[in-house]
């Protein structure tokens, strides 16, 4: 059974407080690994080996879009060494994970820059887009080289260069020229790691998001720890400015 028909059969029915969009801004492998003893990256490969099972619990709860922050443009300010063994461990997931994500029926996208990013990795991100274009389950959308700031400068840049006048330049003309332009506003913004800032993640798009902090780091991330930020997302009243 796919993980969308497994979603289908186990969604409670008629629920509206599951969020159609859920972004996380996966901290915590660093601290995580510093606390076993382990060098960094090992906390980065252990948190690469949970991506599939949260992507399951996820689409079993009804949720139809996953956006996780797993570059950022600042982190190129890392070690060198660390850099180089994150972009190997992603490229590996991508080629050993987009098989059975295509299975199950996920649609996989990214967002941010690609020209910065390994071949090795941009080349998995390509098959993966092309192969999964059609699946209509859960969407994965891969925040790579991403950050707000630059992509906000972007999409102004692009406004600029079509020729749009000043009293044409709306929150829709904006938005169009996005990343995020096909995808849904994020409901729910997740941290894990224990930090409360945004760190430059979908700024725009989470103006009215719902936002959820937990001390469990990425790696600890697990479906106890999904119920925990769906069920404080359901005891939320969004109200949008309104009353």
């Amino acid at each position: 059974m796919t993980i969308e028909a497994e979603a289908r059969a186990k969604a409670p029915q008629g629920r509206s407080d599951i969020p159609r969009h859920v972004a996380i801004i996966m901290d915590g492998n660093g601290r995580w690994a510093k606390r076993r003893g382990l060098p960094r990256l090992a906390g980065h490969r252990a948190g690469s080996k949970i991506i599939r099972e949260v992507v399951r619990h996820f689409s079993e709860c009804g949720v139809e879009f996953l956006t996780l922050y797993v570059f950022s443009n600042e982190n190129w300010n890392r070690p060198k060494g660390e850099v180089r063994g994150l972009w190997t461990l992603l490229a590996e997931l991508v080629k050993h994970e987009i098989d059975y994500f295509h299975s199950q029926n996920v649609r996989l996208i990214n967002i941010g820059r690609e020209d910065r990013l390994d071949n090795g990795l941009r080349g998995g991100m390509i098959r993966g887009r092309e192969l999964t274009a059609r699946n209509s389950g859960l969407t994965l959308v891969v925040a790579l080289d991403y950050g707000s700031r630059p992509e906000l400068v972007r999409a102004a840049q692009a406004l600029i260069a079509s020729g749009v006048a000043p009293e044409d330049v709306t929150e829709e003309a904006i938005a169009h020229q996005l990343y995020t332009a096909d995808i849904p506003d994020p409901d729910l913004i997740v941290r894990t790691g224990g930090e409360m800032r945004l760190s430059n993640f979908l700024l725009w798009q989470s103006a009215y998001a719902e936002f959820y902090a937990t001390e469990a780091c990425w790696p600890d991330f697990d479906e106890t720890e999904i119920t925990l930020a769906l069920d404080s997302y359901a005891n939320r009243q969004r109200r949008y400015g309104g009353l």
